[in-house]
């Protein structure tokens, strides 16, 4: 194929379908905006409407023979250097447990992160994979987990010599990188793949400053969220694929069992659209996202009271391997708030919204969609926080447990127990239960609590002074944590 990274196919071939003035007497019925809500085309604009036609019969004939998306995946691949792309449009969510049914089947192993999202989580409820869980590098003084070493996941196969590859969440929410080539080194050594969720790493092919991308870092599979770091629509994600360990085919007829029969043409011309922005311009973007971050966390890091987390932080022996300045973490303990209240307060009183909170953090994200206007307005509003914060009298307390104590055993398999029978009871009386549901504070969106594993009193403790504190708990069934799903054991 003669690369030509000017051209975005999906976009390219949008116009044509406006130019030809195609009528569709099919899908969508809103039939090109005229039959939409006229209040909803006043907030939408009509644009989006416009945008929202078939993906074949629409965008392409019935037959694809335009090849408008295959071109389309085959200039991102080229683009960063991978093999093979496929483009999504139910997000890294969907693209990571294809990735994951393309490694391994119902009863087979696989080696996973434990700090990895709730989607992988999904996936195993959804296939059956026994997860092989590795354990993250822990800062205990910070409460914060980083990716586990290539070391950790040797140690993992030695001991599961039968499990089918690997998966590593890199960067983390909180920008912490994981020795990817080492990890890969390990995986293919016994010629089975890494699967690394690299939903928060779109920009990382792009700037040779930014942390080694998986592709580059050897791994078989990568997914990357492009609406997360990159400027395509929100579900947009793409996953990757190199070498022989996993077969192409086999990869798009899993993601083929999970992903939508109508996928949205907006969400495609967003991802093709930043391919070409990020070929033609991405290390000029990037390098102007890097130099405007490090001024941001410069002035972040004079305002007393604030924190902003940074490599000397994140790296070093038993930590990560490598550090994402762009998430822009801040610790706001300095100020006797959490960041629950930080994020709340700033949202409310100055129009700032924070991307990632926890207990002690507020994570600020810089894009190259950034600039000094911007930023400014945040700095302005941090400022404004810590004048107000005295205010606000003493934190409340969020009783997060040691690692030793925050890890849960693993005693049923996650699809077992999240299908299997179950009752509600009291969170006071759940201790020594198997959980038959997840508890996830979102974000980062990584579960306290998975399906299969042993409940236990300092992680309860922490669940509910957590909820109380302003912890958000998007899954459980009974919301407000009086109750929680549990096996019932008197059944079987």
């Amino acid at each position: 194929m003669t690369v030509d990274h000017t051209e975005a196919p999906v976009p390219q071939a949008l116009a044509d379908f406006h130019r030809q003035g195609l009528s569709a007497f099919a899908p969508p019925g809103h039939k090109q905006a005229r039959g939409a809500d006229p209040a909803v085309r006043e907030v939408l604009g009509d644009a989006v409407f416009l945008g929202d036609v078939l993906a074949s019969g629409g965008l392409d004939d019935r037959l694809t023979r335009g090849r408008v998306l295959e071109r389309a995946e085959e200039l991102l691949a080229d683009a960063v250097h991978a093999e093979h792309t496929f483009f999504t449009t139910c997000g890294s969510s969907l693209s990571v447990k294809a990735a994951m049914l393309a490694v391994a089947g119902p009863h087979e192993k696989l080696l996973i992160g434990r700090d990895a999202h709730k989607s992988v989580v999904s996936g195993l409820i959804l296939s059956g994979i026994e997860p092989v869980w590795v354990e993250p590098r822990w800062d205990a003084g910070r409460h914060l987990a980083h990716p586990p070493s290539a070391a950790d996941f040797e140690r993992a196969f030695e001991a599961h010599p039968d499990a089918k590859g690997a998966l590593v969440v890199s960067p983390t929410p909180y920008g912490g990188c994981a020795a990817l080539e080492d990890i890969a080194e390990v995986c293919h050594r016994r010629s089975v793949p890494l699967i690394v969720d690299e939903a928060w790493g779109a920009h990382l092919p792009f700037h040779p400053d930014l942390p080694a991308w998986a592709m580059d870092a050897g791994a078989d599979i990568c997914v990357t969220s492009i609406h997360k770091m990159g400027s395509g629509l929100e579900q947009g994600s793409v996953f990757h694929l190199q070498g022989d360990l996993v077969p192409p085919d086999l990869l798009k007829m899993r993601a083929d069992l999970l992903g939508s029969t109508s996928p949205s043409v907006l969400l495609y011309a967003g991802i093709d659209g930043w391919r070409r922005q990020m070929a033609l311009h991405g290390k000029e973007l990037m390098g102007g996202a890097l130099d405007l971050a490090a001024r941001v966390r410069a002035a972040v890091e004079e305002i007393e009271g604030l924190h902003v987390n940074d490599r000397d932080d994140f790296c070093g022996p038993g930590l990560a391997d490598d550090f994402d300045p762009l998430p822009g973490v801040i610790d706001v303990t300095g100020l006797g708030i959490t960041g629950y209240q930080a994020a709340d307060w700033l949202r409310e009183h100055r129009s700032i919204d924070a991307h990632l909170t926890d207990h002690r953090r507020i994570g600020m994200q810089i894009t190259h969609g950034d600039d000094e206007e911007t930023t400014g307005q945040l700095l302005d509003a941090l400022r404004d926080l810590v004048r107000a914060a005295p205010e606000w009298g003493p934190a409340p307390r969020v009783a997060v447990p040691p690692p030793s104590e925050l890890r849960l055993e693993q005693v049923r398999l996650p699809r077992d127990a999240f299908f299997g029978p179950a009752e509600n009871v009291p969170v006071g009386e759940a201790a020594g239960r198997i959980a038959a549901e997840m508890v996830t504070p979102y974000p980062p969106g990584i579960p306290a609590v998975l399906p299969g594993e042993l409940l236990t009193e300092p992680v309860l403790e922490y669940l509910r002074t957590g909820l109380a504190a302003g912890m958000n708990l998007p899954d459980p069934a009974d919301a407000t944590l009086e109750t929680i799903r549990v096996v019932n054991t008197s059944s079987e």
